[in-house]
């Protein structure tokens, strides 16, 4: 009959905006975005599991969840009237909600630096470590200032330099540029290094970046070919030092001779791995002095990739349980070892760098090394959080 008005079926509300987290990227727990107006509920599922479920804000959601410590599926769907659906972003990493980047002042912990500095010293070489908590700013360090042969630990600077460089975001998973990415840092590819470099304009393009986050003892010098010898290192005046006592210390204690090649400490690596936790949650110097050519996003990626780097034997030696995750870069040669990283654990996050010298040459007591400071580290700092 004309005229009669029939029932239509409410529209289905839209798939969801998700701001954050995107795919190969990690996340501390906040998951945001909006919806439209039909939406009447928003539900989170990671994998399986519904980890939220609530009202959206106007056409706004926004959700604090505990993350699993490994790569998994987030689906985020929106419910109305009409039905629903559904926006997945994979693969995201999870990392602790209390690990969540702030900026936070160091200090010597005594304690710790007393534990690491024995097991450093009994180490049948030369030796160095910088560590801190980046919660509470509680760190020590030995031996942090002497410059050592960098070895692969670099590529972690050619991949800041790179996405600092490119702009618009990090490169896609499956792009050229995304896969040498993933080559250089997960499986420590010099090949894939060498390319990248001649992207950015070679070597000292990375070197005055890093001298202009403040990290002045650090030279690339042209990848992974022999270079020049270490130039003069920039030192504290006796009267800064005094005022700055009760710093975690940075001093040079014993140096390798090496002669020719590109060289780090352990202080530059652990610095620069900070930095790049910070830049994740908007924070440091890499988002504000490179302000719009490093981003959020940048952050988050590097930390992706380095989640998933295959080495486990150094810092997360005796580290694989208790929801610990261990995201990191290491560098070897014939007689320099190396590991620097991000240990994610519950209660929060720090960093530590070892670096070892050996004229006979390295082998798996420099792995042990490593281990077991990142062992002791996370020890002292769980007590430090009760």
């Amino acid at each position: 009959m004309i005229g009669v008005p029939v029932h239509a079926h409410p529209p289905r509300p839209a798939p969801p905006v998700v701001a954050s987290p995107h795919s190969h990227q990690v996340s501390f727990g906040a998951v945001w975005g909006r919806v439209d107006r039909r939406t009447k509920r928003v539900v989170v599922r990671i994998g399986r599991r519904v980890a939220a479920r609530e009202r959206p804000h106007g056409r706004h959601f926004a959700f604090s969840l505990k993350l699993p410590r490994r790569d998994f599926v987030l689906r985020v769907i929106a419910i109305g009237r009409g039905g629903n659906a559904s926006t997945v972003v994979r693969p995201v990493f999870g990392l602790p909600r209390r690990a969540a980047p702030r900026l936070r002042a160091g200090y010597k912990k005594p304690a710790l630096e007393r534990r690491l500095r024995r097991l450093v010293r009994g180490y049948h070489g030369i030796g160095a470590f910088y560590v801190k908590d980046l919660g509470t700013g509680a760190g020590a360090a030995w031996n942090a200032a002497a410059r050592f042969p960098a070895a692969s630990t670099l590529k972690l600077a050619i991949a800041v330099e790179l996405l600092r460089s490119i702009r618009g975001g990090p490169p896609h998973a499956h792009s050229y540029l995304g896969s040498l990415v993933r080559s250089m840092l997960r499986y420590s590819d010099n090949v894939a290094a060498n390319h990248l470099l001649d992207v950015i304009g070679g070597g000292w393009r990375v070197t005055a970046t890093m001298e202009e986050l403040g990290l002045y003892d650090t030279e690339m010098f042209g990848g992974y070919l022999p270079g020049t010898v270490a130039p003069p290192r920039r030192t504290l005046s006796r009267k800064r030092h005094r005022r700055h006592r009760h710093r975690i210390p940075i001093t040079v204690v014993s140096e390798p001779s090496f002669g020719l090649g590109k060289y780090t400490t352990a202080r530059d690596l652990g610095r620069l791995l900070t930095l790049v936790h910070l830049a994740a949650g908007r924070e440091g110097a890499l988002v504000h002095r490179f302000r719009g050519w490093f981003t959020v996003a940048d952050a988050r990626y590097l930390l992706f990739e380095l989640a998933h780097v295959h080495d486990p034997s150094k810092l997360g030696r005796y580290l694989h349980r208790g929801g610990i995750a261990v995201l990191h870069k290491a560098g070897w040669i014939e007689h320099a070892r190396h590991d620097c990283g991000l240990v994610y654990w519950p209660g929060g996050v720090f960093v530590a760098s070892v670096m070892t010298w050996n004229y006979a040459g390295t082998g798996t007591s420099s792995d042990v090394l490593a281990g077991r400071v990142a062992r002791a580290s996370l020890r002292l700092f769980r007590r430090l959080r009760r």
